[in-house]
């Protein structure tokens, strides 16, 4: 089934990182959201909180899944958990990818950050819900990205 999905990441950080999933994903034939050259992104960093929140929020249209990438740095992050909170409401499917096993543009390794769900209690229907997280090296993402989308959006109802 074809599945719109939206990333999340720390653009300035793990952009590099974030490549390399999404062309994992988007080479099997699938759409991708959250991904945007550095000018736009500066641009909307310029508007106010409420209207940066609107673009977020118009960027997680057509979504039924939200895979938050997970580097040293991405949790407590507000508009990572803007994203995170957004996509909860709206009934997506959510996980999460620990990248720092990925090199970035320098050839380097990232630090392994915190997992950001934990910042949040989530509840569907009286249960707590707990997102999976997985680790794009360990778990081997290149082969089970598509399941663990899958997963998410089954687990979501979508």
């Amino acid at each position: 089934m074809a599945r719109q999905t939206f990333f999340s990441f720390r653009y300035r950080n793990d952009n590099w990182r974030a490549a390399i999933v999404r062309n994992s994903w988007v080479t099997q034939d699938r759409k991708a959201s959250g991904f945007f050259d550095s000018a736009e992104w500066e641009e909307v960093k310029k508007k106010t909180d409420e209207k940066i929140a609107a673009w977020i929020d118009d960027q997680l249209k057509g979504t039924s899944v939200t895979v938050v990438l997970i580097g040293a740095d991405t949790a407590g992050k507000k508009w990572i958990k803007h994203e995170i909170v957004s996509s909860h409401k709206k009934g997506n499917g959510l996980l999460g990818i620990y990248v720092h096993g990925i090199k970035n543009s320098n050839g380097q390794l990232g630090s392994k950050g915190a997992n950001p769900f934990t910042d949040f209690r989530f509840t569907k229907e009286g249960k707590e819900v707990v997102y999976p997280v997985y680790d794009w090296i360990a778990d081997n993402g290149y082969t089970n990205l598509g399941k663990w989308i899958e997963a998410a959006a089954t687990a979501a109802g979508r």
